[in-house]
């Protein structure tokens, strides 16, 4: 699987928890790779003007991990609020790069006063969105063809996200994630931060952002089934069947969320569990081979050296030698 890339712009007077507090609840939302195993599901990305490292308001110096001219493919843009972006400089800079990339990230989110940075564009004109309850006037004056009610926490409209304050876009995250990979992810993401998954109710939180997650929460699920079966007929018909999906669908499907096929995804979670029944001494390579759901020793093998590059003896005895080497010591 692929994390999907999260890009955050950085910039002088950035609010820093618009950072921080979003970027950490991505980090946490992960898939159960089984046996202790965590998949990460988002790679988080620091975008500066430039290289050098910039101050929040707070005073907290960020280094940036790319700038707007080396940032990569991402799929999704997240736009902080802090005073910066009412300094002209600063704001011309970022709505032009956002504009300049806007067909090539699937959705843009802006966190609070990181509106500033998005109506710029005009993305957002005609659209509905939220801001913070005292920057919403102004907003509104600057940019009147916006939709402005500061008093719903988060806004969806098309592939553009708004959220009123740190609160909501902790929420917000939550959100994307659950549109992402289900709500038993964002769930579970939730509970690593010890927070609700919304605070004002369940149907108040999901109304704005109008999601159906149906079918990501049937993968959520169908992933720590597979992991728990590995030995079973794991298809894609047959895991069409599991996750009540059309075979066509469901392989189109499964591939926009982990970024790889199901037959591939599969693959590597059957060579990464036969990985690890190699290093018990005494098993063979016919037994780990069916234990793991390959149709003979053969096609294990030919498996193994095609992802792994090595024979499965030769990576056992490496195994072996190494854990050797660590007791003598």
């Amino acid at each position: 699987m692929n994390p999907k890339r999260i890009g955050f712009l950085g910039f002088e007077g950035v609010t820093s928890s618009h950072l921080v507090g979003p970027a950490d609840t991505f980090a946490a939302a992960a898939l159960d790779g089984g046996y202790g195993n965590r998949i990460p599901c988002y790679q988080i990305c620091t975008i500066g003007l430039t290289p050098e490292p910039f101050r929040a308001e707070s005073g907290i110096i960020f280094k940036p991990e790319e700038t707007l001219q080396t940032a990569p493919e991402l799929d999704t843009v997240v736009v902080p609020g802090g005073e910066g972006l009412r300094r002209a400089a600063i704001n011309e800079k970022i709505s032009n790069w956002i504009l300049a990339r806007a067909n090539r990230s699937r959705r843009i989110a802006a966190i609070c006063t990181g509106i500033y940075g998005l109506a710029p564009t005009g993305l957002l004109d005609g659209r509905e969105v939220t801001t913070h309850w005292r920057f919403a006037s102004d907003v509104a004056r600057r940019f009147p063809k916006l939709r402005v009610d500061h008093r719903r926490p988060l806004v969806k409209d098309g592939p553009f996200y708004t959220s009123s304050g740190l609160s909501a876009a902790i929420d917000l995250s939550l959100a994307l994630i659950e549109e992402d990979y289900g709500r038993p992810v964002a769930l579970a993401a939730a509970q690593e931060l010890v927070t609700p998954l919304n605070r004002n109710g369940e149907k108040e939180f999901s109304r704005p952002l109008q999601f159906d997650s149906q079918p990501t929460d049937r993968f959520a699920e169908l992933v720590a089934w597979i992991v728990r079966n590995l030995h079973e007929d794991l298809s894609v018909n047959a895991l069409a069947r599991r996750a009540c999906m059309s075979p066509s669908h469901f392989n189109r499907a499964f591939k926009s969320v982990f970024g790889s096929p199901p037959a591939e995804f599969v693959e590597n979670l059957r060579l990464n569990e036969a990985k690890r029944r190699l290093s018990v001494p005494k098993r063979t390579l016919d037994t780990i081979a069916a234990s793991v759901g390959f149709a003979n020793a053969d096609a294990f093998r030919r498996a193994f050296e095609r992802r792994l590059g090595a024979k499965p003896r030769s990576y056992a005895s490496a195994f072996e030698s190494h854990s050797a080497a660590i007791l003598s010591k």
